[in-house]
């Protein structure tokens, strides 16, 4: 398996590397969509944040259910066994990530029949696909913009429930399937269909650096880590580690982060004034926010973290408006500062 860049090491891409941590802190806010140019650190710090993550509890199935869980989001294995015995055996897993190649089939991603066990003992059983194997984890998609239709049809359906149904040969099968969505993409590429971008939680524009200092910090960063993978993770092993208890004490705070009314009063006057759709804008803004605030150990939601999190969390959720020819992301930012004031 190849080591991955560490994530403490990825140069500039600050809003990408904040979001991703936001999303590893706060699950529910429906994962983060990462487009720009080729060859800025897209995949580079998915992989690496994915390697830094802490480990979870699971349970020995092939879905690895909490065992702290309610009956509600366990399988049908976890469940019966807690019927029976009142409690799960847990052991300490790595947090899945899965990627979600753009040429896999239906059958690969949502599950199918385990053909071996059919033709060898003729008994009809569940062979889970990549949507289970990415339970409590996170489902990397590259390329996301070009993903075949009936793959996006099949990834609402999962995102919209959290569970997964396959009803095919026979068969009826439904697992929990809950994970952090990642995707990234090169939008010259091709579009994303708005019913998917929509279920992003976070959209992250990437840019190559423009100034000299960096680009060549870059390439000297890069070309260490390929002369030598091992010592260069190791150089960097302290900082990750750092980055991971960050998420940790996180994870604790995230309960605690208290919303004041006056914040969610400040998150719904920028939704109305943007004209986004539906209240997700103020959901994922509100989450966001408090993903931020535990991530800086912050007790409560104020009026900087939704300031910092607001274009993340709504620039793709705008409706085009032809009077303004300005991007999505400018607009953001104007509101913004109208609604808060310059700094």
């Amino acid at each position: 398996m190849p080591i991955p860049f560490p994530f403490s090491a990825v140069v500039a891409q600050e809003e990408m590397k904040r979001s991703l941590l936001m999303a590893a802190v706060e699950p529910a806010l429906g994962g983060v969509l990462v487009f720009g140019d080729r060859g800025t650190g897209k995949s580079t710090a998915i992989r690496g944040l994915a390697a830094l993550l802490p480990k979870m509890r699971a349970t020995d199935c092939s879905y690895h259910c909490d065992p702290d869980a309610s009956d509600d989001y366990l399988c049908d294995e976890c469940r019966a066994k807690k019927a029976k015995n009142g409690t799960l055996k847990s052991h300490q897993v790595p947090v899945p990530v899965v990627d979600l190649p753009l040429g896999a089939t239906e059958d690969r991603v949502i599950g199918a029949l385990d053909l071996e066990r059919a033709l060898t003992k003729g008994e009809k059983a569940f062979e889970p696909g990549l949507l289970a194997r990415a339970h409590r984890g996170f489902l990397y998609i590259d390329e996301v913009n070009l993903l075949e239709d009936h793959l996006v049809d099949a990834l609402l359906d999962v995102a919209a429930s959290g569970q997964n149904l396959v009803e095919r040969e026979g068969l009826s099968i439904r697992h929990p399937a809950r994970f952090v969505l990642v995707g990234s993409g090169n939008p010259e590429e091709g579009e994303l269909r708005p019913q998917l971008q929509d279920r992003f939680g976070l959209s992250v524009e990437v840019s190559t650096p423009t100034d000299l200092p960096t680009r060549i910090k870059v390439v000297r960063l890069r070309d260490e880590f390929e002369r030598d993978p091992e010592a260069f993770v190791q150089k960097w092993k302290n900082k990750d580690a750092k980055v991971r208890r960050q998420i940790q004490k996180a994870r604790e705070l995230l309960p605690e982060v208290q919303v004041p009314d006056a914040s969610l009063e400040r998150a719904g006057e920028l939704c109305i004034k943007l004209g986004t759709d539906g209240l997700r804008g103020e959901l994922t803004l509100m989450r966001a926010a408090r993903a931020l605030a535990a991530l800086q150990g912050d007790a409560e939601v104020l009026d900087v973290h939704l300031k910092t999190v607001a274009t993340s969390a709504l620039r793709h959720r705008l409706r085009r408006d032809p009077l303004d020819e300005s991007g999505s992301t400018s607009r953001v930012e104007r509101a913004v500062a109208e609604l808060f004031g310059e700094d």
